[in-house]
């Protein structure tokens, strides 16, 4: 039976004493309990039943959209929430944490900072309010390619200018959600790759998809988790001068201030799968009896569980530092890899301890832990694979040479 009213967490309690230091002011703290209390009304059958038949959770993204969330980092002065990335990313963890999924509708709150901070102000004023009031989605986000994964530079879609319009041609891979998405984001190359500055001649766009007619075609690609992802062929898409992000060639720039947001967010979004599986792990070690005693009074059941549960926490501080920096027009590059690095795999160590726990139960469908499982396991590789995550913070950081 779904409670009518979401329990206090400890964190909760300790801001009511006053007694920590390092928790969430009241207003966050509310977000949180609001948050929690819509995902209450979409239980753990109505994930399991949407991961069976392979279905997008509209019900639920409307739901979220109604109340707002969705439009955190839109300006109220176009009718958005006017929050930062530190709120946002509450709102995505409160998601994960109650056993939903995010993936489905988290890149319309990370993609949003692109347009937020390069857009004209004619696209914002065209584009935010409808946002905002959920008559658009920007839910799509296009740019991998099959030939050139994670190096971003290699992308060989083009976008040739035609009097005043651009006409684009080309390939992208696993790109999510574009069914359910009006508009969508796209990087594609104005000028012909230069050695010498590669991530140069990249330019954004902002593609009006119910315009785009026959020139996209999509295949869908059946995924381990239920996330409907396409690879996308366009052949002479023909956009207005104006669906320009920003300045020509500029691209690459712009998206590494959306690529910050992003792996913050899908660090918060870790840790609150990380807490879902302890939570429910823990519980069934309290009951489950072999051997005429609970299981979780067996070491070899405590240990990993507690040693996720420190590695989630410590994930959680260092999301929580990446957003304050990042909120604050501080350089967050180094804090956000890390923040997706260590929740990533925090989530996915504690993905593997609530297995154990459960041992067959574990991969029982009616538990919904195999469902999880399968959900987290994405953020290892992406939005980008956590070896790369290492490479930039040897390079960025440590200041060793070029690896890649």
């Amino acid at each position: 039976m779904v409670k009518e009213t979401p329990d206090l967490t400890t964190q909760e309690t300790d801001v009511a004493t006053g007694s920590d230091p390092f928790a969430d002011p009241p207003e966050i703290l509310t977000l949180r309990h609001e948050v929690r209390a819509l995902c209450m009304r979409f239980p753990d059958p109505y994930w399991r039943d949407l991961d069976r038949r392979r279905e997008y959770p509209e019900a639920f993204v409307q739901a979220l959209t109604d109340a707002g969330w969705l439009a955190a980092l839109i300006p109220t002065r176009y009718g958005g929430l006017g929050y930062g990335v530190r709120e946002a990313a509450a709102i995505l963890q409160e998601i994960n944490q109650s056993g939903a999924y995010a993936g489905p509708a988290h890149a319309q709150i990370y993609v949003m900072g692109t347009l937020l901070r390069h857009g004209s102000d004619e696209q914002k004023a065209r584009y935010l309010p409808s946002l905002a009031d959920g008559t658009l989605r920007l839910q799509a986000f296009a740019v991998t390619e099959p030939g050139a994964g994670t190096d971003t530079t290699r992308i060989e879609t083009t976008a040739t200018r035609d009097g005043d319009d651009y006409v684009i041609t080309g390939r992208k891979m696993f790109i999510s959600r574009i069914q359910h998405s009006d508009l969508m984001v796209l990087l594609a190359r104005t000028l012909p790759r230069d050695d010498s500055r590669p991530t140069a001649g990249l330019s954004l766009f902002l593609i009006d998809l119910s315009k785009a007619g026959d020139a996209i075609k999509l295949r869908p690609l059946r995924m381990m988790m239920n996330n409907e992802t396409n690879e996308v062929t366009i052949d002479g898409l023909r956009v207005p001068a104006d669906a320009l992000i920003g300045g020509e060639g500029l691209g690459f720039r712009y998206i590494l201030d959306g690529w910050n947001a992003e792996r913050i967010l899908i660090a918060a979004e870790c840790v609150g799968d990380g807490r879902w599986f302890i939570e429910r792990a823990a519980g069934y070690a309290k009951t489950r009896e072999v051997f005429d005693r609970p299981i979780g009074a067996n070491q070899g059941i405590q240990f990993p569980l507690a040693t996720a549960w420190a590695q989630v926490e410590a994930a959680d501080l260092m999301a929580r530092r990446a957003a304050a920096r990042f909120d604050a027009g501080l350089s967050c590059g180094a804090e956000a890899n890390t923040a997706k690095l260590l929740a990533s795999e925090a989530s996915w160590a504690a993905a593997n301890a609530a297995v154990d726990t459960l041992g067959g139960h574990g991969f029982n469908a009616e538990r919904d832990v195999e469902r999880k499982f399968r959900e987290t396991r994405l953020y290892r590789v992406a939005p980008v694979s956590n070896n790369l995550v290492l490479s930039y913070l040897a390079q960025h950081v440590l200041g060793l040479p070029r690896s890649y």
